[in-house]
């Protein structure tokens, strides 16, 4: 690889980091063909970018990158893909999925929303980390349970005695 084709690599992730605010480093080392092919079509039908990279490479990428990855730097020996996604759990939960049949991918570290969250050990609390989607409705749900309380005991029996009082108080306001 010639020094223009390195440097044309490094901004190619450079670009793929900066684009993203998921990203997974795994261990697909000793997966065969067709158990790569697998993973591969799993991860394309679920929306995550699976890429096997040079640790040199993306590390200077990381380090161009306006992002903060140095704590992930400790992580790039060995074989490294990375996984990109819009879900911050999508690429946990892959490869949760995946190692039912396998012990590979192995995580070596992710960064979700500027979080960094090192070793493989962390799988199953990124697995089950809520989608920003996820947050919104739970939020939305929160905010619309006083008022169903407040609707649901003015259409109860309830309902007159709490008119009773509202009425009460607006004859003793006036």
């Amino acid at each position: 690889m010639t020094k223009e084709q390195k440097n044309q690599a490094i901004e190619e992730l450079v670009g793929m980091l900066e684009g993203t605010s998921t990203i997974y480093l795994a261990d697909i080392a000793g997966l065969d063909a067709e158990s790569t092919s697998n993973l591969r079509r799993m991860c394309a039908k679920q929306g995550i970018q699976l890429s096997v990279v040079k640790n040199t490479l993306l590390k200077k990428a990381m380090e161009r990158s306006s992002k903060n990855f140095d704590e992930l730097f400790g992580q790039l020996h060995g074989n490294t893909s990375i996984l990109i996604a819009e879900q911050g759990n999508a690429p946990a939960r892959l490869i949760k999925e995946f190692r039912r049949t396998s012990d590979k991918p192995l995580l070596k570290g992710a960064y979700i929303d500027e979080a960094v969250f090192i070793g493989d050990a962390q799988l199953e609390a990124l697995a089950t980390l809520k989608s920003r989607e996820e947050m919104i409705g739970d939020i939305i749900l929160l905010l619309q349970s006083p008022a169903k309380n407040v609707i649901s005991a003015l259409q109860s029996g309830a309902g007159q005695k709490v008119a009773g009082l509202v009425k009460a108080l607006e004859e003793r306001n006036a």
